[in-house]
């Protein structure tokens, strides 16, 4: 997949809306594979909601997104489960973590569905994020931020063309946020894929190349 489209997309959420000043919703933009986007919004103005259609787990809109040329509307539920296996990977702004199992299990599952990571390549993202040591802890005793770490590797467990990253360092400190979007843009540009970041406020400081408004 080379490109996502959201064309004249609103949510029913906002139909009766008149007040809306968007770059995205009621227009035409497009997020290429290859290139680097933030995606900024107040609270409440849609940030979930554009998460949700991209992944397709909502399409309570009007308007059209589209995958190249395929209108996801018309996508089964094989294609989609396909989609978000090899094609889209997304990191999660609850993280979405099974508390009971331990960083590198809740790591390891998605590995085994992809096989797409060696075992020392995931260690090496442990290290590079200061959680080495946090490997066989179980996920439900760690702090929040050191579960966003566990998180973005085990988004980046898998081959996809867009990694869409949902408010990924909102309890990162500044050293931390960087060395997380260090890894995040080295392992996209190994892959040649997009990235689609989002926030409703702090955010990796990374050089996008565009900045919407929702």
């Amino acid at each position: 997949m080379n490109k996502i489209v959201f064309r004249n997309v609103l949510p029913q959420v906002f139909a009766n809306r008149t007040d809306l000043q968007s770059d995205v919703w009621q227009c035409e933009v497009s997020f290429e594979r290859g290139h680097l986007y933030l995606v900024e919004a107040a609270s409440g103005q849609g940030k979930s909601t554009f998460c949700s259609y991209v992944v397709g787990y909502r399409n309570d809109y009007t308007g059209q997104v589209m995958f190249d040329d395929t209108d996801t509307r018309r996508m089964k539920l094989s294609q989609w489960t396909e989609m978000r296996k090899s094609h889209i990977s997304h990191l999660f702004q609850e993280l979405r973590l099974f508390p009971e199992l331990t960083a590198m299990e809740n790591v390891e599952i998605k590995n085994k569905l992809t096989g797409f990571k060696s075992r020392r390549q995931i260690e090496q993202w442990f290290e590079m994020l200061g959680i080495a040591d946090k490997m066989d802890a179980k996920i439900g005793r760690m702090s929040f931020g050191q579960q966003q770490r566990v998180a973005l590797i085990r988004s980046l467990v898998q081959p996809f063309d867009f990694l869409l990253a949902d408010e990924p360092i909102s309890h990162l400190d500044d050293d931390n946020s960087r060395i997380m979007g260090e890894i995040m843009m080295q392992e996209a540009k190994s892959q040649g894929a997009g990235v689609i970041v989002t926030s409703i406020g702090k955010h990796i400081d990374l050089d996008y190349e565009r900045v919407l408004k929702l």
